[in-house]
C-alpha cells in the first residue's frame, strides 16, 4: 500500500504525521553509493536503470522517508540538446563550449525524451513496477540555473556572464528561455507519463537575481512551464537557494509547493503572504551538530510548519557527504513521532 502522506501534504491536505524526505538523500552520504561510485560515474549510473533504481530506493529503505527522488542530475538532458557537459569531481558541471550568442542558442536541439533519455524513463518504470512504497519525485533544473551553467561554462560565484548576457542581449536570453522552457516541459511530461507522482524544479542559483530582474527575465517562462505541467495533475514543487526575496513572486506562480532554504523561517514566509504548501527547511549544516541541537532546531521548524496543513519536512539544501546516515534515519523517525503526537491541524 502506498504511503501517500507526501502527496496529501503537497496538496495542502491533512496528514497524520509530517512527511519527510531529503534533497540529495540518494548520494554522497551513503556508503552503498560511495561503493558504486568507485566503479561508475554519475552519468554511467543513470544510464543503467537497474542500478539507478537501486540508488534511488536505498534511502527509502534505510531512512524510512515518505518520498523517493529519482537519482539523476539536473544536467542529464543537456547532452540531448547538444550541450557537451561533464560532471567533474569537486567542481560540478563543466561545459566545453559555453553559450555566447544567439547562433549558439539557435543551435540547441529539441529534446525527444523517449529517444534521448530512455534510461531515465526506464528507471522510473522499474521503480513503479517494483511497487515502491512511497511516491517517486521526478525533477528538472529550472531555466535560470541551467542557463547559468550553459553561459558560465560551469559553477559561478557571481553569475556575471549570465547577467551580462541577460541584460545586454535580451533577444538571445529570451530565445534561450524558450528553448529551455520547451525542454523542461517535454522532459517533465515524459517523467510523469513514465510514473513519477510529483515534479520538483530546482532553481538553485536564481537567488542571484533581484526581484525586478526575476519578474522580467524569469517569471514568464516559469509561468509557462508550470501552467503546461498543471494539466498533468501531479504536485509541482519549486525550490531555490538564497531566494527569500522572491517569495511573493513564487506565490503567484501556478505551483503547489514552495521549498524554502534555511534563510527564511516558515513563520516569516507565512507572514509575508505565502499560502501554498511549504517544504523545508533545516540548515543542512545542523546535521553535523550534536543530536540535542538537531532535535531543538527540528522542533522549531515543525512547530511552525504544523500550524496549518500543507507542510513537508526537508532540508534547506541537499544532504552533505559528511552526514552520518544514522542521523538521517534518527531524524526521520523523530519527525514522524513528534508530529504524530502533536497532531496535524
Amino acid at each position: 500500500m502506498l504511503n501517500d502522506s507526501f502527496l496529501r501534504a503537497a496538496r495542502g491536505e491533512k496528514t497524520d504525521h509530517v512527511p519527510v524526505w531529503y534533497m540529495r538523500q540518494a548520494g554522497r552520504s551513503q556508503p552503498e553509493y560511495r561503493k558504486i561510485k568507485e566503479k561508475y560515474s554519475l552519468f554511467e549510473i543513470t544510464h543503467q536503470p537497474e542500478l539507478c533504481a537501486y540508488v534511488t530506493k536505498v534511502p527509502v529503505d534505510n531512512y524510512g522517508v515518505d518520498a523517493a527522488i529519482l537519482y539523476k542530475d539536473i544536467m542529464t538532458p543537456m547532452h540531448a540538446m547538444g550541450v557537451n557537459v561533464e560532471i567533474k569531481s569537486g567542481i560540478g558541471p563543466v561545459i566545453e563550449h559555453p553559450i555566447k550568442n544567439l547562433s549558439d542558442v539557435q543551435a540547441l536541439e529539441k529534446i525527444s525524451p523517449k529517444d534521448d533519455v530512455p534510461y531515465v524513463l526506464d528507471t522510473i518504470k522499474l521503480l513503479t513496477e517494483e511497487q515502491l512504497a512511497v511516491p517517486l519525485i521526478g525533477f528538472s533544473g529550472a531555466p535560470f540555473t541551467l542557463a547559468s551553467y550553459m553561459i558560465e561554462g560551469g559553477p559561478s560565484k557571481n553569475y556575471n556572464k549570465t547577467k551580462n548576457l541577460m541584460w545586454s542581449e535580451p533577444e538571445t536570453w529570451f530565445a534561450l528561455m524558450d528553448k529551455l522552457g520547451d525542454m523542461i516541459i517535454a522532459y517533465c511530461q515524459a517523467q510523469i507519463e513514465a510514473g513519477v507522482s510529483a515534479i520538483q524544479l530546482f532553481d538553485s542559483w536564481v537567488g542571484a537575481l533581484g526581484q525586478e530582474d526575476y519578474r522580467k527575465f524569469i517569471k514568464p517562462v516559469m509561468t509557462r512551464i508550470f501552467t503546461a505541467l498543471q494539466v498533468e495533475e501531479v504536485p509541482l514543487i519549486l525550490f531555490g537557494v538564497g531566494a527569500s526575496h522572491l517569495i511573493k513572486e513564487w506565490q503567484e506562480l501556478p505551483v503547489n509547493v514552495i521549498g524554502l532554504d534555511w534563510r527564511l523561517s516558515i513563520k516569516d514566509a507565512r507572514q509575508s503572504g505565502l499560502t501554498k504548501a511549504i517544504q523545508g527547511n533545516l540548515d543542512p549544516s545542523v546535521l553535523l551538530a550534536p543530536w540535542k541541537i538537531i532535535e531543538q532546531k527540528t522542533k522549531e521548524i515543525l512547530d511552525m510548519g504544523m500550524k496549518k496543513p500543507g507542510f513537508i519536512f526537508n532540508l534547506g539544501h541537499g544532504v552533505m557527504p559528511e552526514v552520518n546516515p544514522e542521523t538521517l534515519k534518527k531524524l526521520t523517525a523523530f519527525v514522524h513521532e513528534y508530529s504524530y503526537k502533536k497532531g496535524i491541524l
